[in-house]
């Protein structure tokens, strides 16, 4: 299975959940917390799924923090959404506790995405972080320079995988929600674009974005399916 691919099923899929819903799942208690954080360490994708689900609530409380910085509430919640899968998908139990963890990724991951909103001298800089490793850590270009076979093969599939992503959003989508996909996820190389900033940039209303987004999720939930099983 194509690990990048999966990934931007899955946050197609509980953005798109988060997007749907007013409320949020309970967390688990602790037994059932270490019963799934145990299932996860033998790789049970249900196990993945259920402890992303029920923190979901985490990310909107999280996300509360940032009301005042200009950035729609939702939006916030669609980049904490993406910290909380890496959370999950990096998590093992010699890293404490999973809210711990998680509230870390979820705010690095919002942070990251304000920091890079805000950035008005576009430049390159060797220790600008430009994603993050297997293990959840921020990713500078510096860090690629010398890197062990291991990580150039990382970087060489997840470009494969691009590739692969960009040519079923062309055989799926029509232009328009291509663009807004591209633009909000920031699937070419750029970061998550608000709402706002995407409906400015076409010249369109936020909701009319709002809409068309839902409709490309669906379609690529779809699309994307095949790649995940």
């Amino acid at each position: 299975m194509f690990s990048f691919l999966a990934f931007i099923w899955e946050v197609l899929f509980f953005v798109g959940y988060v997007g749907q819903t007013n409320s949020f799942p309970p967390p688990l208690d602790k037994e059932e917390e270490k019963k799934y954080i145990r299932l996860l360490a033998d790789g049970d994708e249900q196990a993945r799924e259920k402890l992303i689900v029920h923190n979901l609530r985490l990310v909107a409380h999280i996300a509360k923090k940032y009301n005042k910085v200009g950035r729609d509430t939702d939006d916030v919640i669609s980049v904490g959404t993406i910290g909380l899968i890496k959370a999950v998908s990096t998590f093992s139990a010699d890293k404490g506790a999973l809210s711990s963890y998680a509230s870390k990724c979820i705010e690095n991951e919002i942070l990251m995405s304000l920091r890079v909103e805000r950035k008005q001298v576009y430049e390159v800089s060797l220790d600008e972080p430009i994603g993050t490793d297997r293990d959840g850590n921020e990713l500078a270009l510096s860090d690629l320079m010398g890197a062990d076979a291991e990580t150039v093969f990382d970087q060489v599939q997840a470009k494969i995988d691009a590739d692969i992503l960009q040519r079923v959003m062309k055989k799926t989508l029509d232009k328009r929600e291509e663009l807004i996909l591209n633009y909000r996820f920031g699937l070419t190389g750029g970061y998550c674009m608000p709402q706002r900033e995407v409906a400015k940039l076409l010249d369109i209303s936020r909701s009319y974005v709002s809409r068309i987004e839902k409709k490309a999720m669906r379609k690529m939930l779809v699309a994307l399916r095949p790649y995940y099983d």
